[in-house]
């Protein structure tokens, strides 16, 4: 059985984050990735991704974005950076290696299985799998009677495939608003949502807004103040989102009742033929592994304070949405976050018995 302080799961921007703090206490920790690359889930989101956040806010700190500060980084930037920075991390980066399970020890440690036979002792562990793999897909009334395309936007790549047809895209978040907008121009596309689309002017007094909620200091404030002060979604627009539905380019109605073979049956009753209906409304901590340590709740939940394990001293979480403040799962803040767990952690692993490296 191999021995490790600190088994990392996950190597995308949380997972390299923690391995940075955790170098940073003098603990080279192992960190297992599934994919065969340490960039997390960018390769996989629809090509024409980009960030809503400049390049200048969104860099792990000590590793600068490359170019232009001010221009907002492609999917594929995204990638290569973090590829570059997994690259100069002195840990050792497991690829293609998926966690299966992880279990107690019995002696404060944990058992961390990646594969059949194969286990490692870990006197520490960092959930940092993120979400993508666990895309949230709501049960619509009527849904197993749609003769149409179902799929979330975790399987969208490109607009093409959908030329001509009528879509129905369910979610009024960012990538809603933004894959509906792609679509429009080759489909008919009407936006599905509960409220009303809420924007947020990307550009303020010449500055992008995330200008002004690093420097105010809102990005570090905690959720509970954010779900009073900031309810509901709100949408980054340069003014083309809000343009496109003004203009009628883009359509948005009260979401549907149900749907009905090959229709969607509106609130109002109307029933309209519809080819595809896109499913953008979110995703949920993809954490299976941890269903066995029983550090889960009932709905798959981490059960956590500000992403210290509520069950297991030694599992720390990070990249959780809104885990301590609006900018945890975030580029710009998921290194504040790992600064925040790591001190338990560490303590906790120099006290371990299968602590092996201190």
């Amino acid at each position: 059985m191999e021995h490790v302080d600190v088994a990392v799961i996950g190597g995308g921007q949380s997972g390299l984050a923690a391995a940075q703090a955790l170098l940073a206490e003098g603990i080279r920790p192992l960190v297992l990735e599934a994919s065969d690359r340490a960039a997390g889930s960018w390769p996989r989101y629809y090509d024409s991704l980009t960030l809503f956040s400049p390049a200048r806010f969104s860099a792990i700190p000590g590793t600068p974005f490359p170019g232009e500060g001010d221009h907002y980084p492609h999917r594929d930037e995204v990638t290569d950076y973090l590829t570059r920075v997994a690259a100069g991390l002195d840990a050792e980066i497991r690829l293609g290696t998926r966690v299966e399970s992880v279990t107690a020890s019995g002696d404060g440690g944990f058992l961390v299985r990646t594969g059949p036979g194969t286990v490692l002792r870990a006197a520490g562990v960092v959930a940092a799998s993120g979400s993508f793999g666990n895309p949230h897909r709501p049960r619509l009334p009527g849904q197993d009677s749609f003769a149409g395309e179902l799929l979330h936007v975790a399987d969208y790549r490109a607009p093409e495939p959908y030329a001509g047809k009528r879509v129905v895209v369910v979610g009024g978040g960012n990538s809603a608003v933004q894959v509906g907008h792609e679509l429009a121009r080759i489909a008919q596309v009407t936006l599905a949502t509960r409220a009303p689309i809420r924007f947020l002017p990307q550009i303020r007094d010449g500055k992008d807004i995330h200008h002004w909620t690093t420097t105010s200091g809102f990005d570090q404030l905690p959720p509970a103040w954010l779900a009073r002060a900031v309810p509901g979604t709100l949408v980054m627009d340069t003014g083309d989102y809000r343009r496109a539905l003004e203009k009628g380019l883009l359509e948005r109605r009260e979401m549907f009742a149900a749907l009905d073979g090959e229709h969607v049956v509106w609130a109002d009753g109307e029933r309209e033929r519809v080819d595809v209906v896109l499913l953008a409304t979110g995703y949920r901590p993809d954490l299976p592994y941890l269903h066995p340590l029983g550090a889960l709740d009932e709905s798959g939940m981490p059960l956590h304070s500000d992403g210290l394990s509520l069950t297991h001293p030694g599992l720390v979480h990070l990249g959780l949405e809104f885990q301590r403040s609006f900018a945890s799962n975030t580029l710009r803040g998921v290194a504040r976050d790992a600064e925040h767990v790591t001190p338990p952690l560490v303590a906790h692993v120099r006290k371990a018995p299968a602590a092996v490296g201190l």
